[in-house]
């Protein structure tokens, strides 16, 4: 039996209230009033397509083994490097060993259920045994256009195998039409779209009935046998008559949480397809569509282990744990969109030592640190010699994972003067538990948040990006626990 063993998502703490974007470029777009419902989920100034997948594939390693996977295919339309393998940096910051094959998956915004598609027909085959799948995009729309308002930042995460599989994969039916609807070229940074009306009525409106059709023939099924409808469009018209033309029982048909987080991407379908799981039953057959240059129908049924199965964070609490970004200013800096002054401090030059990042990359990537083998003291950074005065011995340690240790805080402090996109910058003492002390930066909070005892999780960011070169540096912050949620 193949299919999904786990899962996890990740959507950023920031959301941005559309309401707050109205007011600042509704000037220009009167029109972009119909758009200026809910909120949009907005990634932090240090996270990016690859740190969101990271997060919401530490969330679906929930009771499986990092030693346990030999793929990582990683699907996303905005990687932030275009020859680099950004699954090789994925597969880093989860600690896997080098023979774990990687591959990025993009080009369409269904690229994530190809990669998923790829990862289950190579267990088919019997060529490997467990895949992480994981897919996140972070795409921009001009300020002013409609996409800036429709589009939110997630990721979502599967390991696919053959063991213990919650949904089994029952088969699937794929389209492919180059359908220009939303287009980048090779230097944009904005994303760019033809006419909404051709999109809706030739778009969705008929590749998603044809590949939905096709599966329902190829496998002798009825749309009433599926207990959960997942399919990408974001036209809240459009879906009404979607549900219609696809003759979906009422209340099958997923949310597709435009309202809470926006339409995200290559990671859409997925992240609806890890909602669907957190509330599936044994038996609960689930279609999951994707659009984006064709379309991919996928059909899962989930197993009687689905009532076992083990989560660390569901979609509902990812959303739950939010804090509101009230100023649009902050946004486009954020995103590089508005430059600012940030001080003498960020002239420095960021150039990236390769080098020295490859003798140390268990450290940097996987926050990898080292165990006595002799009394079992731990130490970060890694050592050759145990810093135990009673012990002190050299050459007699082995690797110590502390990304995913808790910690608390043992110091902090607010820099004003730092270069910064979201001053302060906080940063300070962080004790493990089970040792380990370290300094690193905190994220996803503010100063008056903190204080010392604080637990901490840590997470994989951006810690700095090399204007010059276009170079994004990664490394671990320490981000406070939301207790209570």
């Amino acid at each position: 039996m193949v299919g999904i063993c786990s899962y996890g998502a990740y959507i950023p703490r920031y959301r941005l209230n559309r309401k707050t974007i109205y007011q600042a470029m509704g000037w220009m777009n009167p029109g972009n009033a119909a758009h200026a419902k809910g909120e949009k989920a907005v990634a932090n100034v240090d996270e990016d397509s690859v740190t969101m997948a990271v997060a919401a594939s530490l969330n679906a390693l929930c009771g499986i083994g990092r030693s346990q996977l030999d793929g990582v295919y990683f699907a996303s339309t905005t990687m932030p490097y275009k020859e680099r393998l950004n699954a090789g940096i994925v597969a880093g910051a989860l600690a896997l060993d080098s023979d774990v094959r990687s591959s990025d998956f993009s080009g369409g915004l269904k690229a994530g259920t190809t990669a998923l598609l790829t990862a289950i027909e190579g267990l088919e085959a019997g060529r490997l045994s467990k895949v992480m799948v994981t897919a996140c995009d972070t795409r921009l729309g001009k300020p002013a256009s409609p996409q800036e308002m429709i589009f939110g930042d997630a990721a979502a995460a599967f390991v696919v195998g053959n063991e213990n599989v919650i949904a089994e994969f029952k088969g699937s039916y794929s389209i492919t039409h180059d359908f220009a609807d939303h287009y980048r070229g090779q230097f944009s940074k904005f994303d760019r779209q033809w006419e909404d009306r051709w999109i809706r009525d030739l778009g969705f409106e008929q590749f998603i009935p044809e590949v939905v059709g096709g599966l329902l023939k190829k496998y002798g099924l009825k749309m009433d046998q599926f207990s959960d409808v997942i399919y990408d469009c974001h036209y809240g018209a459009a879906r009404k008559k979607l549900n219609k033309l696809l003759d979906i029982p009422e209340g099958r048909d997923h949310g597709n949480f435009q309202m809470e987080i926006g339409h995200s991407g290559a990671a859409q379908s997925l992240l609806m397809l890890a909602d669907a799981l957190d509330k599936a039953q044994p038996g609960d057959k689930i279609l999951v569509v994707s659009f984006g240059s064709g379309c991919d129908a996928l059909y899962f049924e989930a197993t009687e282990k689905i009532l076992g199965r083990a989560t660390q964070k569901s979609v509902a609490q990812c959303l739950a744990e939010k804090m509101l970004l009230d100023n649009y200013n902050k946004y486009l800096v954020w995103r590089d969109i508005m430059p600012v002054e940030v001080g003498m401090r960020s002239e420095e030059d960021l150039w990236t030592r390769w080098s020295a990042l490859w003798r140390s990359r268990k450290m940097v990537f996987g926050l990898c640190g080292s165990r006595c083998t002799q009394c079992g003291m731990v130490q970060l950074p890694p050592q050759r010699i145990c810093v135990n005065p009673q012990c002190g011995a050299v050459d007699q340690t082995e690797d110590y994972l502390f990304s995913d240790k808790l910690g608390r805080i043992a110091s902090f402090t607010g820099d004003m003067l730092a270069a910064s996109l979201n001053p302060p910058a906080i940063s300070g003492q962080v004790d493990f538990e089970g040792g380990g002390k370290m300094m690193f930066d905190f994220i996803d909070c503010d100063l008056d948040s903190l204080s010392v005892g604080n637990p901490v999780s840590m997470s994989f960011r951006r810690k700095y990006f090399d204007q010059k070169r276009d170079i994004s540096g990664y490394f671990w912050k320490a981000v406070p626990l939301m207790e209570g949620k």
